[in-house]
């Protein structure tokens, strides 16, 4: 596999004169490349579970709708989500994840189990599997209700393990942190993975980068990194941050997610915006689920972080058009 930063020619520059992607200039990768790529996520898993009804009235104890649930729908989340966006690309992905042994871990097993990601799952018996309940009435959010806790020393050490066992035989290296204890022990196994070779993506969680120090590319949105640099007056103050940030924790590239402004690549070989494509929002969860396992599935497939980025850029404008945490699959991005 060629070197994940192997950038083409591109002069670093301002973004408003920095080179710009456009969907007619995306690279098209054969299926068969994407079928070869070896992504393994390791991260925080949880169930995402929607409760659909109707809203005809309301409360006569607090004045607040009452929802009369027709219909539930559980789907992947969190790291997970991001393994089920590898294998819908039609990349392989192996997921190193913890949770309980209750019924929404049951309900995880099955779910990767139909979705073709290959589980590799720490059980703790003490852990309230994460459950992220959304009532929604109409397609519309109503309320979100968690569930949660984080998982025992023991089993993440266990998970540790694992992670040696694993590294061999995957191309990339996907941290999908969600701030819920699962990646405690991320900067070993960011060490571990650059000892092999192999590139490291990480989505962060939290104002506290030095965990992720050495990380071949992070993808934090404008939220994310302003929780760490502060906020910025002007585009070349964004620039002077992100520079000093990357230096000081050794990262080889950021890539900033801007929602309807795109997104910007700042690595050494200059900085590139990538304008949003434009389309109809309809829901932006787990929009940063499939930014960043597309991203791993295309270098994974031996394309530069340049081409990966493009195909990103896309693939986040088509799953924003879909109702919650969704996938977008090969002939969606290539269509």
């Amino acid at each position: 596999m060629p070197s994940p930063l192997n950038f083409r020619p591109m002069s670093p520059a301002m973004p408003e004169a920095a080179q710009s992607t456009t969907t007619s200039a995306l690279t098209v990768v054969p299926r068969e490349r994407l079928g070869a790529a070896r992504v393994l996520v390791v991260g925080d898993v949880m169930l995402d579970r929607y409760w659909f009804g109707d809203v005809n009235r309301i409360s006569p104890e607090a004045p607040v709708p009452v929802v009369h649930v027709q219909r539930q729908e559980d789907r992947l989340g969190g790291a997970a989500n991001v393994a089920r966006n590898a294998v819908a690309l039609g990349a392989q992905a192996g997921l190193l994840c913890v949770v309980g042994h209750d019924e929404p871990g049951e309900r995880i097993v099955q779910l990767l189990a139909e979705s073709g990601v290959a589980p590799h799952l720490e059980r703790d018996p003490d852990l309230l599997t994460t459950i992220k309940l959304r009532v929604l009435s109409r397609q519309q959010q109503l309320l979100r209700v968690d569930f949660e806790n984080s998982p025992a020393h023991e089993v993440l050490l266990a998970g540790l393990a694992r992670f040696d066992d694993l590294l061999p035989s995957h191309d990339v290296i996907l941290m999908s942190d969600y701030a819920k204890g699962g990646l405690t022990h991320v900067t070993q196994m960011i060490a571990k993975a650059h000892a092999a070779g192999k590139p490291v993506l990480v989505d962060p969680k939290g104002d506290d980068w030095e965990r992720y120090r050495g990380a071949t590319l992070i993808t934090p949105n404008r939220a994310e990194l302003r929780e760490v640099v502060g906020q910025w007056k002007s585009e070349e103050d964004l620039i002077a941050r992100v520079t000093k940030l990357r230096a000081a924790l050794e990262f080889k590239a950021l890539l900033l997610t801007r929602s309807e402004e795109g997104m910007t690549l700042f690595a050494d070989d200059g900085i590139l915006h990538t304008s949003a494509v434009a389309r109809e929002v309809y829901d932006v969860s787990g929009a940063g689920d499939t930014v960043i396992a597309t991203l791993a599935a295309m270098l994974g497939a031996g394309l530069t972080l340049v081409e990966a980025v493009g195909l990103a850029n896309r693939a986040a404008g088509i799953v924003v058009g879909k109702l919650g945490t969704a996938t977008v699959t090969y002939d969606e991005l290539f269509h």
